[in-house]
């Protein structure tokens, strides 16, 4: 997982639990990288998965939710650190429906070693998306996050029905309702 992952992580724990909780995290749990990470540093998805399962247990928040805000942290990230990726979608369902072909492709070539997610869209009405999930580190919670913060973007209200398709979390079919 890329470093840019894990250090806006902490970036959104110290906002919304302030710094004591970020150091918490980093010495009360047994990481590989000592809880030193940079942004182009390629890193285990298992510290991610300890520094999530720890902070929702340390904040009392659910770990969907805290994934989920997750998303909605790092899409904003996301778009103020690459306006270019968000330029040529005129609305939220041309965006999402580009991120497989377009923005991936345009991060691999940011992050060559990069291991992303896959996402296979399909226009099921206008204003229905069906978006499948794939991923070995089953953070289908943190992609409905993505999800719902690139409708605020846009500003379209969106329904997201979350149906996982495997029990292990690594395949989730969503299927989205624009409603603005």
């Amino acid at each position: 997982m890329k470093g840019v992952v894990f250090t806006e992580f902490l970036e959104m724990v110290e906002q919304k639990f302030g710094m004591d909780m970020v150091n918490d995290l980093i010495e009360q749990n047994e990481l590989s990288s000592g809880g030193v990470y940079s942004a182009v540093g390629t890193y285990h998805h298992s510290e991610m998965v300890t520094l999530v399962v720890d902070l929702s247990k340390r904040s009392g928040v659910e770990l969907p939710d805290l994934l989920k805000a997750f998303g909605g942290y790092l899409f904003n990230t996301f778009k103020s650190g690459y306006p270019e990726m968000f330029a040529s979608a005129t609305n939220g369902f041309e965006f999402l429906q580009s991120v497989d072909q377009e923005i991936h492709v345009e991060v691999l070539k940011l992050y060559p070693d990069a291991e992303l997610p896959s996402f296979k869209t399909t226009l099921l009405e206008d204003d229905v998306l069906q978006m499948d999930y794939r991923s070995d580190r089953a953070m289908g919670a943190l992609a409905y996050g993505l999800i719902e913060a690139c409708g605020n973007h846009f500003s379209e209200g969106y329904e997201i029905d979350d149906q996982p398709q495997t029990e292990d979390g690594k395949y989730v079919r969503f299927v989205i309702t624009r409603n603005g």
